[in-house]
């Protein structure tokens, strides 16, 4: 903890000097899991926090952590696993921080009865904008909590109310295995009513799906047991080299020569297998960097071969590298259970865009910087406490006009529905649209004005992608010839030796 407090006392004695000179700077975390354009170098000062990527501490007996906000997903569950514990919400890619899940939004398999990363974390450690170092904890049944405003308003508010220093995150008893189960569905409608049915079943832990079409779907389960698979049924890993990715493994395993006769396939799959389940291949995102290099094919041989480029850290640094998140559509929607099927509809005829990801969520109502869901009038409510996060990940145009066009399409017709999107991504709002969808920014502005944050950029400051500026960018003339441009963005994601961390992961498998 010494080092911590020194190193924390540092980074205030920074922020209150750019204070007292009303000087801009910027946070510098050492990562990123942001697809919005990164902002072109600049002269405004940076306060280095990398250095803050330590688990300070894992207490059994409280079952908390005790992390600082650059500790990554997969080092957080290398050391509460030792402990037969694990956070309750773990984000999908292993290289998302415990900073970045309180900071933004992050609501995972498991948040469909533990909420969003947030409402797992019990206090906060935070440097405010005027140098000053405070605790904020929420307000709980029992307590008012501490600075509870502050906590509240600083969960999903990317950074604009201070710089988070220190989280104490909530554990839970772990289990050596996930018994996985792949409930397959024929119907965007069936799809989302399985969902609705597996958050219902208690047994459930983790719930899931994806939408391959129309007509094929799949809804994933998960229950946290200590029992190994039945005699004759081998342990299922998709970290290794030669595993699968999972989603085309969850496609495998519910295809339709696979028969009809009503048994669900069930996989027994190691607890962290599970929790990362995602990062080779990214979801599917992988796929489009073998549409993008058109000579290599898309065969188990070649993801094997690339494996080293085909996690989601170093797909990160080469689709940054590369320019090419400039026409990638990465978007997820809240969408209310009741119009999700129409969502789909549009996605499909006007972006083409398959697979797509569903994640059951608990709603939170405002005031918050989450997205929250609101019925359109004249639909009937079936769910109070619910929202379906719908995941839409795909090439967009190549043209950037049209790029944007799209995308404020899309803005238009989640809001139509009654969706929110998550604010990771590109966002073209105006600013007025902006405000009137979390109910003004009169609380947003009194938390600024109460804890000094009025220096700092506002939440639509730092998320908003200016839609002339972008409709107008043309990228370099080499990054706009593929595959050059996919090779530099390879070469930025070797420099980075992320793949490095994938190879020495503690996490992984081992047979034990």
């Amino acid at each position: 903890m010494e080092r911590h407090k020194a190193a924390v006392a540092k980074i205030a004695s920074t922020v209150r000097s750019l204070f007292a000179a009303r000087e801009p700077y910027r946070i510098f975390h050492g990562s990123t899991n942001s697809t919005r354009p990164r902002p072109s170098p600049s002269r405004t000062k940076t306060v280095d926090i990398s250095a803050l990527r330590n688990v300070l501490s894992v207490d059994p007996a409280r079952r908390v952590a005790l992390v600082e906000p650059n500790v990554p997903m997969d080092r957080l569950v290398e050391a509460t696993l030792p402990h037969g514990l694990v956070p309750p919400v773990v984000m999908e890619f292993p290289g998302i921080t415990a900073g970045g899940g309180f900071a933004g939004t992050a609501g995972e398999s498991s948040s469909f009865r533990h909420g969003f990363f947030d409402e797992t974390v019990s206090r906060v450690e935070m440097v405010l904008a005027d140098g000053e170092v405070v605790e904020a904890k929420p307000a709980t049944a029992s307590s008012d909590g501490q600075r509870a405003d502050l906590f509240r308003g600083a969960a999903g508010a990317v950074g604009t109310l201070g710089t988070t220093t220190l989280l104490e995150v909530q554990l839970m008893e772990a289990r050596r295995f996930v018994r996985t189960r792949y409930r397959r569905t024929r119907s965007v409608a069936e799809a989302v009513e399985a969902v609705r049915e597996e958050v219902r079943k208690g047994e459930n832990d983790y719930v899931d799906g994806i939408l391959f079409s129309k007509d094929h779907g799949v809804v994933v389960t998960g229950q946290l047991t200590d029992d190994p698979p039945p005699a004759g049924q081998k342990v299922q890993t998709f970290s290794g080299p030669w595993d699968p990715w999972f989603y085309l493994h969850a496609k495998d395993r519910t295809a339709p020569e696979r028969g009809e006769d009503g048994a669900a396939p069930i996989d027994y799959v190691p607890l962290a297998e599970y929790l990362f389940r995602y990062d080779r291949g990214g979801f599917w995102v992988g796929a489009a960097a073998f549409e993008y290099f058109k000579f290599v094919p898309f065969t188990r041989f070649f993801r094997w071969f690339l494996d080293d480029f085909l996690h989601t850290r170093m797909m990160y640094r080469a689709l940054h590298g590369s320019g090419e998140s400039a026409r990638f559509v990465v978007q997820d929607i809240a969408m209310p259970f009741e119009t999700t099927e129409r969502f789909v509809d549009y996605t499909s005829s006007e972006l083409g865009i398959w697979p797509l990801w569903l994640c059951p969520l608990k709603r939170r109502g405002p005031p918050t910087f989450h997205p929250f869901t609101t019925l359109p009038q004249g639909v009937e409510k079936k769910e109070d406490d619910m929202m379906l996060n719908v995941g839409v990940w795909g090439w967009g145009p190549s043209d950037p006009a049209e790029f944007v066009r799209k995308n404020r399409e899309l803005e238009d017709k989640v809001r139509e529905l009654g969706g929110m999107k998550w604010l990771y991504a590109h966002t073209y709002y105006p600013q007025d649209e902006f405000w009137s969808m979390y109910g003004g920014r009169g609380w947003y502005d009194e938390l600024r004005e109460k804890y000094n944050a009025r220096t700092l950029p506002t939440v639509w400051n730092k998320v908003h992608v200016d839609p002339d500026v972008a409709g107008a960018k043309k990228r370099h003339w080499l990054k706009r010839l593929p595959p050059l441009g996919g090779f530099y963005g390879i070469y930025k994601s070797i420099q980075s030796k992320d793949y490095m961390l994938h190879r020495n992961a503690k996490w992984k498998w081992k047979g034990e």
